[in-house]
């Protein structure tokens, strides 16, 4: 590296190089590896892979690494009466190597920050040290004390402008790679869908594109890229929001009809209650809705399957109480496998107090040990929540509460 620091490349050709290598990353991803690859592991490895560390300096190490006599060449010290400085002029000196000791990529003392001067430091980077060397022809101490002191802070201010703009790429980064993630993803999918239209057999393309590479060594990531198939991918049936609410809907018609009828239903159970529900969903999805199914941990009470695959999973219970409320959860996100999102817990009630009843599930829910964020309250009654999926914390979930105020049995 040469003695003048910072002063190879500019910060922002920087970032926006290492912006198009991630970017470019994504593009060079084996296609079925990245629709069958789980997206917050991958846009967490891949953020950690093109993080940039700027170096900072362990001032406690500082050390002198080496020292001993020297030939000084003094051609340049006007104070000197040298006739021919077109040649050596040497005299007996010391030579002293003071280390500087680092820890981040040390590349980036080739790149000039936002914030320098027409005088930038010198020094050499050798590993990962910072090597500051003083010859003098005298033993003035305090000179070179000085002098390191001086190219030492003024270093640590360079480190420092161009950690400001770091930290802004990096706190950017899992935006930039999951926006390009999706992006890409959605014209595969969008790209099989025309060549399965064509129904015509595809040929495997052979090589990758080259990336553009900027001036920084790629760091060692410390989280490993989520293990996926690369085999050909096979798209789940998801439930999409507008029929994730739909579903919804249809539970809070029918309860409107309990509120009509309420003789109908005052004697009815927890199950007699599920196979309501259950009626008007087979009605609106043709048979595929179930009772007491077996799924992944347990029986669940409501589970609609398209394909063969879970769209949507719900408990029915009755209200006994926070802890009780708590177990409904715990029992509900059991039976949940990794791709099963959209979820509910139909609450119903029979206890005088009805409003004390909302208060406490709604004091309930964020107390949970899976609990992530509230989504709001779609009416008095309904609760919205995004829960985590117990056996993958990076794999979020819909949970919506419906609380119901049933009619109760006439003692009469």
């Amino acid at each position: 590296m040469r003695d003048y620091l910072f002063t190879q490349y500019d910060i922002a050709g920087v970032l926006e190089g290492q912006r198009k290598t991630a970017t470019d990353a994504i593009q060079n991803l084996d296609p079925n590896y990245l629709l069958n690859a789980d997206e917050a592991q991958l846009v967490a490895a891949l953020a950690d892979e093109y993080r940039l560390e700027v170096p900072v300096v362990r001032d406690d190490e500082i050390h002198v690494a080496d020292h001993g006599e020297a030939s000084i060449d003094v051609r340049g010290d006007p104070n000197r009466p040298i006739f021919d400085r077109s040649r050596p002029f040497l005299l007996p000196g010391t030579r002293t190597t003071i280390a500087v000791p680092f820890v981040g990529n040390p590349e980036f003392f080739e790149v000039r920050p936002q914030t320098y001067t027409q005088n930038p430091p010198r020094g050499k980077v050798v590993g990962a040290e910072l090597l500051l060397v003083y010859e003098r022809v005298d033993h003035d101490a305090a000179v070179i004390k000085a002098e390191y002191q001086r190219t030492v802070g003024q270093v640590k201010s360079y480190l420092e402008s161009l950690q400001k703009s770091a930290e802004g790429f990096n706190q950017g980064l899992e935006s930039l790679l999951r926006d390009a993630i999706r992006v890409r993803k959605t014209k595969l999918l969008a790209d099989a869908g025309m060549v399965e239209a064509l129904g015509l057999p595809m040929r495997q393309r052979e090589g990758a594109a080259t990336t553009y590479a900027v001036p920084l060594q790629r760091r060692r990531p410390k989280i490993e890229r989520p293990v996926a198939s690369t085999a050909k991918f096979q798209p789940e049936p998801v439930l999409a929001q507008e029929e994730y609410e739909s579903i919804l809907s249809i539970v809070k018609n029918m309860v409107r009809v309990m509120e009509k009828s309420p003789r109908a239903f005052e004697g009815m159970q927890e199950e007699d209650l599920r196979t309501h529900f259950l009626v008007q969903l087979n009605a609106q999805y043709e048979g595929q809705a179930t009772a007491e199914t077996f799924n992944y941990d347990g029986k669940t009470d409501i589970l609609i399957r398209v394909e063969g695959k879970n769209v949507f999973i719900a408990e029915c219970k009755f209200w006994n109480g926070e802890k009780a409320f708590r177990g409904t959860i715990d029992q509900l996100l059991s039976y949940l496998s990794w791709r099963d999102t959209k979820t509910a817990v139909l609450v119903f009630s029979r206890k005088t107090g009805f409003t004390e009843v909302l208060k406490k599930i709604a004091a309930t829910l964020p107390m949970h040990s899976q609990f992530v964020r509230d989504l709001g309250k779609t009416d008095e009654s309904t609760f919205r929540s995004i829960f985590k999926q117990p056996n993958d914390p990076d794999r979020h979930l819909f949970l919506t509460v419906m609380a119901f105020d049933v009619p109760r049995a006439n003692k009469g």
